[in-house]
Parts: structure tokens; C-alpha cells; sequence
């Protein structure tokens, strides 16, 4: 299941804050600030997707994510690979290193992640 682009911004601040009651969302976001009913009309959306779930402390509704944020993710890129790349992780590679204007250190740095994770398979 995928998240909407506000959703997906909702989400971002749950992931980097673990567990966050409304205000802390609220003050989340550069003014003009969305009204209460809004975020909690995507929560809903959120917590009917499975994304996030909360604990109740009185009134007040402390939020916290179901998914993990390099799991969303990964699926995300999965799904584009799939989608746009004939499920080619090697066609996704090379539009990736060709397409996006990488610095040579920026090569140099992805070519260490790919070496590493070489040698990590071979183990």
C-alpha cells in the first residue's frame, strides 16, 4: 500500500520523532499551519492503511508508526524497478548513475557502498 504526498509528509515527521502527539505534528509544519481536522482526517487514512497506530493518554492520541521508514521505502523502489525498469535493478542502476548528475566524488562514494556490499555477499 502506498501513502498520498501528504501523507507521506505526515509520515516523516512520525518517523523521525518515534511517537508524537498532535501539537508536536501541528508544529511540525511551516506556517500556514494545516487545521487539527486535516491531520486527523490522514491519520485515519494512515491507520486504515496499517502505517501508524496510537496509544491514548486521556483525551490526547499519541501517534507512532506500524512501518519502518527504510521498509516503506525499499518497497517504494521495488515497486519503481518493477514499474519503470522491466524489473531490472541493472537498468535502474544505470539511469540512476547516468541520469541524476553525480559528482565524481559522489561515483567514487557509490562505488565503495557497491564494493562493500560485494564483498559482504561473498562472505
Amino acid at each position: 500500500m502506498q501513502l498520498s504526498k501528504s501523507e507521506e509528509q505526515l509520515m516523516e515527521v512520525i518517523w523521525k520523532h518515534e511517537k508524537v502527539f498532535m501539537k508536536d505534528l501541528i508544529d511540525s509544519y511551516p506556517d500556514p499551519k494545516p487545521a487539527t481536522t486535516t491531520l486527523a482526517t490522514l491519520l485515519k487514512r494512515m491507520q486504515d492503511k496499517g502505517f501508524v497506530a496510537y496509544n491514548l493518554f486521556g483525551n490526547s492520541r499519541q501517534y507512532y508508526a506500524l512501518v519502518k521508514k527504510s521498509d516503506y521505502f525499499s518497497k517504494h523502489v521495488k515497486g519503481m524497478i518493477e514499474n519503470f525498469f522491466n524489473n531490472s535493478p541493472m537498468q535502474f542502476a544505470s539511469f540512476f548513475t547516468t541520469s541524476t548528475d553525480l559528482s565524481s566524488s559522489e561515483l567514487e562514494d557509490l562505488k565503495k557502498i557497491v564494493e562493500q556490499e560485494i564483498k559482504r555477499k561473498e562472505q
